[in-house]
C-alpha cells in the first residue's frame, strides 16, 4: 500500500523538518509504503529542509511553486499532481508545523483494516488556540450549520482513497475550500478524534481575518442552500416583527444579507480552469530523498 503525505509549506520549514523527523518515528515497522510531497508556496525565506532521521519514509520530494497562492489551492495543487503524476493508493495532506499530530497517522492507517474504501477525517475534539479563537471557531461552526446544513469538524487532514482525491480534482471548490469540497463530493465519510497539537515553533498563522475567509470559503461551496435559508429566514423573522419592525429589530436582516452578500463574492474563488492550470505554478520538483 503506497500512502502519499502532502505538506504545504511557507516560511517554516523548520518545523517541516522537524515533522518529518516525527513521521519516520510513526511509521517505523510499518508495512506501508510512505512517501512525502512537500509544496513550498514561493517562500520568501531560504528553503532548508533537513531530512536526516527519515530511513523509514520512502521518498520526499519538494515542488517550488512560482507564485504564492495560499494553503488550501496548494492542497488543490498537490493532489492534482500526486494524481496525475504518482503511484499511490491513499493522500494524507497535513499542516506541517505540527498543529496535525504525526501520531494520529496511526490512527488513519489503523481505520484502513476495517473500512479502506472511504475518506477518513480527523475530527476536532479539543483544540489547543486561545480562549479567543476558540470562541470564534464555535461561532463559525454554528452559522455553518444553520445556514448550510452541514456539520464540517474537520480540515484537510484526511486520509483520501484514490478514488476520492479524483472526485476532489474534478470540483472547482477544491480551489477555493478543501474540507468544504471534501463535504460535498463526499457523503459518506469515516471519523477518528483528533486533538489539535501546538505549533513546533511561533504563533499560529491563523488571523482573524483567515478565520473568516476560511469560514466563508466552506460556507460559500453549499452558496445555494444559504439563499434558500436566508430567504426562509427573511419571510419568517419579517411575519415574526411585521409589528415592530424599527431600526434595532433590523439588524438580524442586514446581518444575514451581508452573510449571502459576502458569501456570493468569495464564491468566486472556485475556479475549475484555474485548478485545471494550477500544475503550470510549478516552478520546479527537487528530490530531497530519492528511492
Amino acid at each position: 500500500m503506497k500512502i502519499k503525505i502532502l505538506i504545504p509549506v511557507y516560511n517554516d520549514f523548520e518545523s517541516v523538518s522537524k515533522l518529518l523527523v516525527d513521521i519516520n518515528s510513526i511509521v517505523l515497522n510499518n508495512d506501508k509504503e510512505f512517501s512525502v510531497i512537500i509544496i513550498n508556496d514561493s517562500s520568501t525565506d531560504k528553503v532548508e529542509i533537513n531530512h536526516s532521521n527519515t530511513e523509514n519514509i520512502k521518498s520526499i520530494k519538494l515542488i517550488n511553486m512560482k507564485e504564492n497562492k495560499g494553503h488550501a489551492r496548494c492542497n488543490a495543487a498537490g493532489l492534482k499532481y500526486i494524481f496525475e503524476n504518482e503511484e499511490f493508493d491513499y493522500i494524507i495532506p497535513m499542516d506541517g508545523d505540527g498543529e496535525d499530530r504525526p501520531e494520529e497517522i496511526k490512527k488513519f492507517i489503523e481505520f484502513l483494516k476495517y473500512d479502506n474504501s472511504k475518506p477518513i477525517v480527523g475530527e476536532r475534539i479539543k483544540r489547543s488556540e486561545g480562549i479567543l479563537f476558540k470562541s470564534f471557531y464555535n461561532i463559525h461552526k454554528l452559522i455553518t450549520f444553520m445556514f448550510t446544513g452541514q456539520s464540517i469538524k474537520f480540515g484537510n487532514y484526511t486520509c483520501l482513497p484514490k478514488l476520492t482525491v479524483e472526485k476532489m480534482i474534478n470540483e472547482k471548490a477544491t480551489w477555493s475550500s478543501f474540507s468544504g469540497s471534501l463535504a460535498k463530493v463526499e457523503k459518506n465519510k469515516s471519523t477518528i478524534p483528533s486533538i489539535r497539537g501546538k505549533r513546533y515553533f511561533g504563533p499560529s498563522k491563523m488571523s482573524f481575518f483567515n478565520l473568516v475567509k476560511h469560514s466563508l470559503s466552506i460556507i460559500a461551496v453549499f452558496k445555494t442552500n444559504v439563499i434558500i435559508r436566508s430567504i426562509l429566514f427573511f419571510l419568517i423573522y419579517l411575519f415574526l416583527i411585521s409589528e415592530n419592525l424599527s431600526y434595532v429589530t433590523s439588524i438580524p436582516l442586514i446581518a444575514v444579507l451581508a452573510l449571502v452578500i459576502s458569501v456570493l463574492a468569495i464564491s468566486k474563488r472556485e475556479n475549475m480552469s484555474e485548478l485545471n492550470d494550477s500544475l503550470s505554478n510549478i516552478k520546479n520538483i527537487e528530490e530531497i530523498k530519492s528511492n
